[in-house]
């Protein structure tokens, strides 16, 4: 019996390179897709393209989408300073509609290729505020995918899996070793070098470092 087929977005960072090992446990025949969105730097879609050979996955494509050209957000528009301490509320670094933009765009993905999963990082849990990470949005796109989509209508099934949502970063390192990820081929932060080198300072640096501390595993985060 053929596996079944699964997209997953691959960002290069830890949390999406935990989850394409997650799938890949599961039997999924895994295609990865990475979107080139006008992020501040490509060193986590090189990042990217190290995970998905190191995984092995069927294919992996990069998309583009210039969600750059409407600013918004620190991660878009480098004359946003990136801010290097948390605060309240939602961050400038949360980009605006970014996760419906890829998920739709892995959706189309999945139905030229028959496949009838999505599979997203997203954590609810160890996050920045945003919210498209929710367990409500990523309910609310599964029905969105049961209603617009050809395949949907004519009786397929097309799940989409968010395996990290609730779990702590710590959680997800563990089990991402377990699965043999090298966290060391990932990129997560959010103002790299162009060497892919790490700040150490903004918040997605400072998470992925705590989780690492209370996993009690060794960080192999390359700081520049």
């Amino acid at each position: 019996m053929a596996a079944e087929r699964a997209v997953v977005l691959l960002s290069g960072g830890l949390d999406s390179a935990t989850a394409l090992a997650w799938a890949r446990e599961r039997g999924f025949e895994c295609f990865a897709l990475s979107v080139a969105y006008g992020q501040r730097h490509a060193a986590e879609l090189d990042a990217a393209a190290r995970v998905a050979q190191s995984l092995g996955v069927c294919e992996h494509r990069t998309m583009h989408v210039d969600l750059g050209s409407l600013g918004g957000s620190a991660l878009t528009d480098t004359s946003i300073p990136v801010p290097e301490q948390g605060g309240a509320g939602i961050p400038i670094t949360y980009v605006p509609a970014r996760n419906t933009v890829l998920l739709s765009l892995a959706l189309a993905w999945a139905e030229v290729l028959g496949a009838g999963h999505l599979v997203i990082g997203v954590n609810a849990l160890d996050y920045s505020g945003y919210p498209d990470c929710r367990p409500e949005f990523i309910a609310a796109f599964q029905e969105l995918a049961r209603l617009a989509t050809r395949a949907a209508v004519e009786g397929a099934s097309l799940e989409i899996h968010a395996p990290l949502l609730q779990w702590s970063k710590a959680q997800i390192i563990r089990e991402g070793r377990r699965l043999g990820v090298d966290y060391g081929l990932t990129v997560s932060c959010y103002q790299a070098d162009a060497e892919g080198r790490a700040c150490g300072r903004c918040d997605s640096c400072r998470l992925r470092r705590a989780g690492f501390a209370s996993a009690k595993l060794a960080d192999p985060t390359r700081y520049a």
